[in-house]
Parts: structure tokens; C-alpha cells; sequence
């Protein structure tokens, strides 16, 4: 483990870190989102490209305090982290649609959300660091001694059987939100109430403190983000074990995500092959890990791979969008004839 204390050997860099979140989430909820709006794809697209800017600058930092290394390494951890987040997003958009959530009080459900997710974000990363630097085992391979861990070995044949099995589904299944496992630990313990007049989690009526659909919403978001932090944690365990790099590296995708979802959910159709892309990444991370003890990939071939898939499978949504479009037009066209 990364035994580098950042606040007494790079105090600007860690109190950068802390000062830049805190100013943004005040800005954000206090500023440019103080009313309540239905968030346009424009605003969207502008928060997303501030995040990302913002990130790269902070990279920048790292490169300068720290090394071209942990620089490459928060880059690689950065766009894994954002990558399979995108699958949050997805659920996200159910979830909203199930409980009929004004599009008007999502960013506030989001917002809430994030803050739970920055607290356990925190407590996956460093715990499981820890843990994976008590479990590291000296062991002689035909001879050669090499450093065996079973918890990322474990890691890396779940985050290859998740990308099989992701590649090979033929259609994404919408998933029935009231058999959930999150819904289901919602209504065991709050009394709910179906109707939403406001943008309150909680309403009183005849004295009983009943919970909003905002704040189911509210707890399934939080929730379905730590199920699927099972396959993104892990992958960024591949590329280093700083949890200073990890946990600002995902605190920053996971912020430009926040702002991503607006503009994901009003254009969803031109990111039809992009879980390709996420499914070739999380096999290449499980292959790499499970590789982890007999081969060193370099963090900087990890981010070259990551931003072709990436760049790829965008670019391949993009084509298909199109000629589905061509092929409407063209039909139209016909049935006008």
C-alpha cells in the first residue's frame, strides 16, 4: 500500500483536491441550481465539459507534485471509473421513470445522492486497499517467486465473467424496479407515500412522517451506485494501489457523471453500442488482473486501450444513429409517396 501521506508531503495538492469539490457542490446546488428546472442538454453538456476540464487540470497537479507516473495513473483510473459508471446512469433513468419524477426535481435526488456516494466511495477504496495489502502472498511459480493476491485474482475472474456476460446479451433488459432488491430494503422499513406535490423526501400526514417517491428515489440511486461500485472499484485496483490517486480520480468521474446523466437521458439513442465498450473494458481489467502476477501492464498502455475502446464504440453509435435515422427518413418518405 501507498504509504504517502498527501496532506503533509503535497499539502497544496490534497487541500486543492478538497477545496475545489467543496467550492463546486456549493455552486452547483446553491448557485446555479438554487430553483428547481428541468436541466437542459445545453446546461448539461457545459457542467460535463467544466468537470472534465477541471479534471485535467487537477491531473496536472498530480503530475507536477507527484510524477509522469501517478499522473497516468489517475488518468487511467479517471476514465475507467467514468466508463463503467455509465451503466449507473442507465438505472438511474429507470428508476426516475418508475417513480414518475419530475424532471424538475431529479438534479436535486442526484445531487443528494452524490453526497452519499462521495462518503462511501471513500470507505470501498481505502478499505480495499487495506485489505488487498494484508493479503499479499509470496509465492515460488516453477522456481520464480512472485507476489499472489487472491482478493484481486477473485476481482479479475468476476470483472471478466461481468464483461462475457455483458458482450454476449443480445438486448438490455429494463429492469422491474419494485422487485429490486434496493426497493424492496426501502419499503421494509419507511412508510411511503406515492404522490409527489413538492420537492420534499418527507411529508406529514395525520402525524405519520411518510417518505416522498424523491427519496426512494433518493436511497435506490445510492444504493444501485454501491452494487455497481462492485465492478468499477475493482477495476481501478488494477492500476494502483494510492488510495489518494483512486479516490480523487473517482470523485471527479463520478461528479462529471452527475452532470452527464441530462444530457445521457435526453439522448439516449446515440449511445446504443456504447455497453460494448464498457463490456470489452471491464475483460481487458479482469484479464490484467488475474495476469497481475506473471505480467506488468503499464498504467499508460491501460489508458491507451481504454480510450480506443472508448473512442471506438462511440464513434460506432454514432454511425448506427445515423443510418437508423436515414432508414426512418426513408420510410416516411415512402409512405408519403
Amino acid at each position: 500500500m501507498n504509504n504517502i501521506n498527501y496532506f503533509s508531503e503535497y499539502p497544496l495538492l490534497a487541500y486543492l483536491f478538497v477545496f475545489v469539490i467543496i467550492t463546486m457542490l456549493i455552486l452547483d446546488l446553491g448557485v446555479f441550481n438554487r430553483e428547481h428546472h428541468k436541466v437542459s442538454s445545453k446546461q448539461s453538456l457545459f457542467f460535463t465539459l467544466i468537470w472534465i476540464f477541471l479534471s485535467m487540470i487537477f491531473s496536472l497537479f498530480v503530475y507536477y507534485f507527484v510524477g509522469f507516473n501517478s499522473f497516468i495513473e489517475f488518468q487511467s483510473a479517471y476514465w475507467i471509473e467514468k466508463a463503467l459508471s455509465v451503466d449507473n446512469l442507465f438505472v438511474f433513468i429507470l428508476i426516475f421513470l418508475y417513480f414518475d419524477i419530475p424532471k424538475k426535481y431529479q438534479h436535486k435526488v442526484l445531487f443528494y445522492g452524490i453526497l452519499g456516494i462521495i462518503f462511501f466511495r471513500a470507505i470501498f477504496i481505502f478499505l480495499g486497499i487495506e485489505l488487498i495489502h494484508k493479503t499479499n502472498f509470496s509465492v515460488n511459480f516453477f522456481g520464480k517467486y512472485i507476489i499472489f493476491n487472491p482478493i484481486l485474482f477473485i476481482f479479475g475472474i468476476f470483472l471478466l465473467y461481468s464483461g462475457l456476460k455483458s458482450l454476449l446479451r443480445k438486448n438490455i433488459v429494463k429492469k422491474d424496479i419494485k422487485n429490486s432488491f434496493p426497493y424492496k430494503i426501502v419499503e421494509k422499513f419507511l412508510k411511503l407515500t406515492p404522490k409527489i406535490k413538492s420537492s420534499d423526501f418527507f411529508k406529514i400526514k395525520k402525524g405519520l412522517k411518510m417518505a416522498t417517491p424523491l427519496f426512494i428515489a433518493l436511497i435506490m440511486v445510492t444504493i444501485t451506485d454501491l452494487i455497481f461500485a462492485i465492478d468499477s472499484i475493482p477495476a481501478i485496483f488494477a492500476i494502483t494501489n494510492d488510495p489518494f490517486i483512486l479516490y480523487t480520480s473517482n470523485i471527479f468521474a463520478i461528479l462529471g457523471l452527475h452532470s452527464f446523466y441530462f444530457l445521457l437521458s435526453n439522448s439516449l439513442n446515440l449511445f446504443s453500442k456504447l455497453h460494448y465498450g464498457l463490456s470489452i473494458i471491464l475483460i481487458f481489467i479482469g484479464f490484467k488482473m488475474i495476469l497481475m502476477p506473471f505480467y506488468h501492464f503499464e498504467a499508460i498502455n491501460s489508458l491507451l486501450v481504454i480510450s480506443l475502446v472508448l473512442i471506438f464504440t462511440i464513434i460506432l453509435s454514432f454511425v448506427f444513429h445515423k443510418k437508423k435515422e436515414k432508414k426512418l427518413k426513408h420510410k416516411l418518405q415512402q409512405s408519403q409517396m
